[in-house]
């Protein structure tokens, strides 16, 4: 799923780290958005969760129902029926909002603008069907939840993956609510200590977390071809 943030790019490098010693646990994707990084994740046990109900709606749609429900082409979705579904947005279930406003959006983020390139050649509304279809095979094995991450019943021991929206930077407008930083490093240290394991993409922490694994990356700027440098880095919290 197209969608703001994504790990999808380095989660080959980090689900190994994560993954280390899971056995029969479960691994908990707390954040996991457009279930980008939980679609590759190697072990017995898998659960996904997010607030975000028009994400949640179009994974658990795929994974039950697959993907014949989507628009397959530009001829058959046009950006006419996407700025119509943008104004319109009551007469459609979660699951096609969720479609419409992250897969078929400008850097899969909600509602931004139509995907298009500049020459008009690619068909991103074909791209995003065979995304979805590739998608949904790959999460016949998960379990979906859709709750704040306070809320939820975690599995005893749980390897817990936290990709939180990243202090400081753009924000996630399907669900407008703040994300209160300091409350969520206290639920990581109360975690921790009934013997949770916890993991936390952002790019820096408090102190009593430890960064495990970083990486520079690339981030293009806007619609040019201009880029800066980023440092993608995964914490998990000190022994407490």
């Amino acid at each position: 799923m197209k969608y703001m943030g994504s790990k999808r790019r380095i989660a080959k490098y980090i689900l190994p780290i994560m993954l280390d010693g899971i056995g029969d646990n479960y691994f908990v994707d707390l954040f996991t958005g457009g279930g980008n990084l939980i679609m590759y994740a190697t072990c017995k046990n898998k659960l996904a969760n997010d607030i975000n109900p028009y994400s949640i709606a179009f994974l658990q749609k795929i994974q039950k129902d697959g993907c014949e429900w989507l628009p397959k082409n530009n001829k058959e979705f046009t950006e006419n029926n996407y700025n119509y579904v943008k104004e319109h947005k009551e007469e459609f279930d979660n699951a096609f909002l969720g479609h419409v406003g992250f897969n078929l959006s400008y850097g899969g983020k909600w509602f931004n603008s139509p995907r298009r390139d500049s020459k008009g050649l690619r068909d991103y509304i074909a791209e995003a069907y065979r995304e979805a279809c590739k998608q949904a095979e790959m999460l016949k094995d998960v379990t979906f939840i859709c709750s704040s991450y306070e809320q939820i019943e975690l599995p005893e021991n749980a390897f817990i993956y936290c990709d939180i929206p990243y202090r400081d930077t753009g924000k996630y407008q399907a669900v407008d609510k703040s994300f209160d930083y300091e409350k969520f490093y206290n639920w990581c240290r109360i975690k921790s200590k009934e013997g949770h394991k916890i993991f936390i993409s952002e790019y820096n922490m408090p102190d009593d977390f430890t960064c495990i694994w970083e990486k520079e990356h690339k981030i293009q700027i806007a619609n040019n071809s201009n880029s800066i440098i980023s440092v993608e880095k995964l914490f998990t919290i000190n022994e407490i």
